[in-house]
């Protein structure tokens, strides 16, 4: 008799899966204990320098011994290290789901306008006089204005809710997920030049206020503020974590989807809506944020080294908390009071970090 050899692709592709098995969990332990040190990390660093005992027994709730730093602690730190890993998390999970949705590694949350309708809510606000001095710098997120900020987050979100609304319909009508990308794109477009018309008619002062806004912060979210974006934001990844099965259809085409009893219509209305309430939420609270919708999922998979949404998933939101922790760190740079816009860091120090690990890894196009 002749022995039944197995097959070499076959063997290596369980030895791959046995080997993810068990990197997975010890990634997501790594990810986990450096989003807590970075956190604490960036509680710490600043203007004002926390030294790192009295930055610990301060997130206990201990007290720093200085009344003046915990309230820089609890007022100001921990806040902003929240909103950094909120909107981390967020982004990054709605990369996730555009990526799945059209098959493509560059796609990203904000493809779907969402970001564009934002914006246009607060140039509209903006080029409106919007009550006086409730679109000064402060309502912009530059400085502290509870009542101020509110207006902003009200016309980001209005704004961010009108173009979902419109994709969601033109989502239906929408042969393919190619069609329903490029629509996405160019309804960006239509907005995105809307808005410039706005800042060309407006007075220079207020455009000035509104490309500080586009810059991105995590500075201008209040302790009062966290609850709401919290809970939109754990909201919204518990619904990416349910959608993980049809995800993994999706993956692999919508034919293959079909045949695994994924109604693809309904999951492809629920991926778009999750999506763009993730990245409508940030954008409202923290102004538009490239680079982190589209890289932290490349970075989850290979953290883990597999494309199971399972555990993508966690994977993704801790990679994102992380990377939006350290964007954060950066910048802030200790002793020094000028701040980073967030954008800036994330392109001119997170991109070619991304790129490197992108480019000597050996698992970017596995899941593609």
């Amino acid at each position: 008799m002749t022995a039944v050899r197995p097959d070499r692709r076959t063997g290596g592709a369980e030895r791959a899966a046995q080997r993810s098995g068990r990197r997975a969990p010890l990634a997501l332990v790594a990810l986990g204990l450096a989003g807590c040190v970075l956190f604490a990390l960036a509680v710490a660093t600043g203007s004002v320098p926390i030294p790192p005992l009295r930055t610990v027994t301060a997130l206990l709730g201990l007290g720093s011994g200085d009344p003046r730093l915990d309230v820089l602690v609890t007022g100001i730190r921990v806040p902003r290290a929240a909103t950094a890993a909120l909107a981390g998390a967020a982004l990054g999970a709605a990369g996730l789901l555009t990526q799945t949705l059209f098959r493509n590694p560059l796609a990203e949350p904000y493809v779907l306008g969402v970001s564009a309708g934002a914006s246009l809510g607060v140039a509209l606000v903006v080029t409106a006089g919007a009550t006086g001095a409730a679109f000064t710098a402060g309502g912009l997120g530059v400085l502290p204005s509870a009542g101020s900020r509110l207006g902003t987050v009200l016309a980001a979100a209005t704004g961010a809710a009108a173009v979902l609304a419109l994709v969601l319909l033109l989502s239906r009508a929408a042969r393919s997920t190619t069609a329903l990308l490029v629509v996405g794109v160019m309804l960006g477009s239509v907005v995105t030049a809307v808005v410039s018309l706005l800042l060309v008619w407006t007075d220079p002062r207020q455009a000035q206020q509104f490309l500080a806004w586009g810059l991105g912060s995590v500075d201008g979210v209040a302790l009062g503020e966290l609850p709401v974006f919290g809970g939109v934001v754990a909201v919204g990844l518990v619904a990416v974590a349910l959608l993980a099965k049809p995800l993994d259809g999706l993956l692999l085409g919508d034919d293959y989807a079909r045949t695994a009893g994924v109604d693809v219509a309904r999951v492809r209305l629920v991926v778009l809506l999750v999506a763009a309430v993730l990245a409508g939420v940030v954008t409202a609270f923290c102004g538009p944020i490239g680079f982190l919708g589209i890289a932290v999922p490349h970075l989850a998979r290979i953290s883990v080294g597999t494309s199971r949404h399972r555990v993508l998933v966690s994977a993704t939101a801790l990679t994102g908390a992380v990377v939006g922790l350290g964007c954060a760190v950066v910048g802030h740079p200790p002793g020094v009071e000028t701040v980073l816009p967030l954008n800036v860091v994330t392109s001119l120090v997170g991109a070619p970090v991304v790129i490197a690990v992108l480019l000597r890894s050996r698992k970017l196009g596995s899941a593609w």
